[in-house]
């Protein structure tokens, strides 16, 4: 049976994260994820956390300044991101959530991947002691231009020069599947390195429902390769979400809601 994980960046994103992790308990979710849940207090978020059973399987290092989209690639800003790193690691630690997305930012050049790769390295040694995984999520140009991760051999490159075990690959089918396409053979690619999937319809990043990706054939790839964690559905629903859910009901067994 595949599992599911309700992204509240997008899902339920107009309650407030409690709230958004009981609607995504009711609609039969597996787990959670979030974006940025720092103005909400830990205990908040883990209370319901513990109250709905569900686990919160990620949550993604503060952006920055208005306009920007993350802090690890950008030389002079090092010590900002750091603290970033440590205010999404004492987070994580508080709630229990296993991963936590460290964001490059908008960036380019050799002095911009000397200084991520310098954060990753101190992300990395971090979380270890608490078995929190670090993660790097390549973005698309089209939807963030500039930002310094753009595809998923890039990634595999700076993971396989940082040496750390925990230091994993966010795999985001919509984004990838822009900038390079072949999506089954990505995934088997880069198998060893996956920490997480994400999923949303392409182009539109609505639904994983519809779009140039059949899900349905991709859920059988990673099955294949003895994927059994939730995929992430990190799409954005355009209406209330329980509207758009359909696609949700289609996919979990009957005993999904018993497990959830």
């Amino acid at each position: 049976m595949t599992r599911f994980s309700a992204n509240l960046g997008f899902l339920w994103a107009d309650l407030p994260l409690p709230q958004a992790i009981r609607a995504a308990h009711r609609a039969g979710f597996h787990a959670v994820e979030c974006h940025w849940p720092y103005a909400v207090p830990p205990e908040q978020t883990a209370a319901a956390l513990a109250e709905t059973g569900l686990a919160m399987l990620g949550l993604n290092t503060a952006r920055g300044r208005p306009g920007e989209n993350g802090l690890a690639a950008l030389p002079g800003r090092e010590a900002e991101a750091r603290a970033g790193i440590e205010q999404a690691l004492d987070y994580a630690r508080a709630i229990g959530c296993p991963a936590v997305h460290v964001m490059a930012g908008f960036a380019e050049g050799d002095a911009a991947g000397r200084v991520f790769r310098a954060n990753l390295d101190h992300a990395c040694r971090l979380a270890r002691p608490h078995g929190i995984a670090i993660l790097i999520e390549p973005l698309n140009r089209h939807d963030a231009p500039g930002y310094f991760l753009t595809g998923s051999d890039q990634a595999a490159r700076i993971i396989e020069a940082a040496g750390h075990d925990n230091l994993r690959l966010m795999f985001d089918c919509y984004h990838l599947q822009i900038m390079e396409g072949d999506i089954s053979r990505r995934l088997r690619q880069h198998r060893e390195i996956l920490g997480h999937v994400q999923i949303a319809a392409v182009p539109d990043r609505g639904a994983p429902d519809h779009g140039e990706l059949d899900y349905r054939h991709v859920y059988g790839v990673l099955q294949d390769l003895g994927w059994t964690r939730p995929l992430g559905a990190e799409y954005r629903p355009g209406r209330p979400t329980d509207e758009t859910l359909g696609w949700l009901a289609a996919f979990r067994g009957p005993a999904a809601r018993e497990t959830s």
